[in-house]
């Protein structure tokens, strides 16, 4: 509908502009929800932005736009009213959103996708952790934003391609391997001083004693530099099999796992830095090899390349955005943590020196979160390795709670996630809230089946009997879900489609518990019907929505 109400409003904006003579390109035409029912289902600000382009006041252009109703179709539109000094309010046929409410029965599992994308291929990259440790909660959010926001835009009719980028190369990778080694020096009764900075907690030990089990003491003779890589590639390896289990038991899955070590190995890091020295990018100062980005926007060039030969991770970095560049996505989308906030310029720098156009690469932040139970925070301290882990979290609340509190706040605030609230069953609980409307409908069908009376198909039901004000309201949040699809889409923000669902099931909610679905009157049957036909859409919707976020649709709770 806003669709429609959208290429009206442009088609009147042109008209005008020939009746007036004018010609200029119209400014964007921007079609919302008025915030308060009385103001209508849409509205539109064009008047009052384009009455400077059109000379004239944003009265006479929202006059002129009205004017438009007589001779561009717009039949679904049952009155304007003109707002203020230049808001154009559009109010709806109420036939309008019955139709619309038949379409989810025609369309069912497939409602709400849409072809916005055309296809074009998209690349998500998302958690990307180093293989140093388990994932914490910070990861597990950024798991989830980047995945829905896949779902989403594969929804949208784009098409994506999920990828984690494995950091197993650098001074990172052989702290693991030396903090592994000392442990397992040490079960082996050797006194190894463990490495400053080095990686502690229980899975160090773990991993240790695990290749003391199945290697023996075989290690414990060598020097630690030829023991070394065999400690590194066991332990990252043993590592990132728990993240991909993890991930795995959070719904999170990746078309492909791209190792930087494979940059390496190809030569890429240095076919990269050669091509840009053959652009003329590259140049030595202080012995060291610098890039200049800052002909590209950035606030200063970056180092390639130390004085000591060894690259630094943006080399890798621009090595591995140099693949996708080549593997031909039209569109890059990097998911990081909220402390790389001032790491896109430089890698939009990269992409507009290597020819592209920088909007090809998009940024979604994810910011920290904080764990509370009872209100209390819950120490999170990575001193000594004690942090608490996403598996320690899914364990306690459940993947459906924890992939729903995760998007409970844009992904660029920080959050504070309540573990005892995600335990309750009760409508305080965001999700059971949610996962409850879709049970209550499932049981208001089973109730209809016991007594006979099967969910209508579209022209079995007479939609006009629904006609009180909360069965409109909650149509038209029924049917405004491929909309929400193509808003979450457009402004990568998947945390819309939890405000969304949040929203439409207060509706329903509140509405079951002053109406009567499946009456016991017989007189009442066409009413029945129709409102176990609104339902039908309603769960529908649901069960779209919450199998785009991730989360099971229970029939029983």
């Amino acid at each position: 509908m806003k669709t429609r109400v959208y290429q009206f409003v442009k088609a009147a904006a042109l008209s005008l502009q020939d009746e007036m003579g004018v010609r200029f390109e119209l400014p964007d035409i921007i079609i919302e929800h008025p915030k308060r029912r009385e103001y209508g289902d849409f509205s539109t600000n064009l008047a009052m932005v384009a009455a400077p382009l059109f000379k004239t006041s944003p009265l006479e252009i929202a006059k002129g736009i009205i004017a438009r109703k007589n001779n561009i179709p717009c039949g679904f539109i049952e009155r304007f009213e003109i707002a203020g000094p230049g808001f154009i309010n559009f109010f709806i046929e109420r036939n309008c959103w019955y139709e619309l409410l038949k379409e989810v029965y025609l369309k069912g599992a497939d409602y709400g996708k849409s072809k916005m994308g055309r296809g074009a291929e998209v690349q998500v990259e998302f958690v990307s952790a180093n293989p140093t440790g388990p994932l914490h909660v910070g990861h597990g959010r950024g798991a989830v934003v980047g995945d829905v926001l896949a779902r989403i835009l594969s929804f949208a009719g784009y098409s994506v391609s999920k990828e984690y980028y494995i950091n197993d190369v650098g001074n990172q990778m052989n702290l693991l391997g030396s903090s592994v080694y000392a442990r397992y020096m040490n079960v082996f009764g050797k006194d190894v001083v463990f490495p400053d900075n080095g990686y502690r907690g229980d899975y160090i030990l773990d991993i240790a004693k695990e290749i003391a089990e199945k290697e023996g003491g075989r290690f414990a003779s060598l020097p630690a530099e030829e023991a070394l890589p065999f400690f590194i590639e066991y332990a990252s390896g043993s590592i990132l099999k728990g993240i991909e289990l993890d991930l795995k038991d959070f719904g999170v899955t990746f078309d492909r796992w791209f190792s930087e070590k494979e940059l390496f190995k190809g030569g890429k890091v240095e076919k990269t830095i050669d091509k840009m020295r053959s652009k003329g990018l590259i140049y030595e100062k202080d012995g060291a090899l610098w890039f200049k980005t800052t002909l590209f926007g950035d606030d200063k060039d970056r180092v390639l390349k130390k004085a000591d030969g060894s690259t630094t991770y943006f080399a890798s970095d621009i090595a591995y955005h140099e693949d996708k560049l080549e593997r031909g996505f039209e569109r890059i989308i990097d998911v990081w943590g909220a402390d790389h906030h001032g790491y896109k310029p430089r890698i939009e720098a990269f992409i507009k020196a290597h020819g592209e156009d920088g909007k090809k690469l998009d940024v979604v932040l994810v910011q920290l979160v904080s764990l509370l139970r009872g209100g209390e925070k819950v120490s999170m301290s990575t001193r000594a390795g004690e942090f608490v882990t996403l598996r320690d979290v899914i364990d306690e609340v459940g993947s459906d709670a924890a992939r729903f509190f995760f998007l409970l706040r844009k992904s660029d605030a920080q959050l504070e996630f309540d573990l005892e609230l995600a335990k309750k069953q009760t409508p305080e609980n965001p999700v059971f809230y949610v996962q409850y409307a879709y049970a209550r409908i499932c049981s208001i069908f089973s109730v209809a089946e016991q007594r006979g009376i099967a969910v209508p198909s579209f022209d079995e039901a007479d939609l006009a009997l629904l006609s009180l004000d909360e069965e409109i309201e909650l149509i038209k949040s029924i049917t405004m879900y491929p909309e929400m699809i193509e808003s979450c889409a457009a402004g990568l923000a998947p945390h819309h489609l939890v405000f969304y669902l949040q929203e439409l099931v207060s509706l329903f909610h509140s509405y079951y518990n002053k109406n009567r679905v499946v009456s016991e009157q017989p007189e009442e049957m066409p009413l029945t019907l129709a409102r176990l036909f609104m339902c039908g859409a309603l769960k529908t919707v649901i069960k779209n929505a919450l199998g785009v976020l991730g989360i099971t649709a229970p029939e029983k709770m």
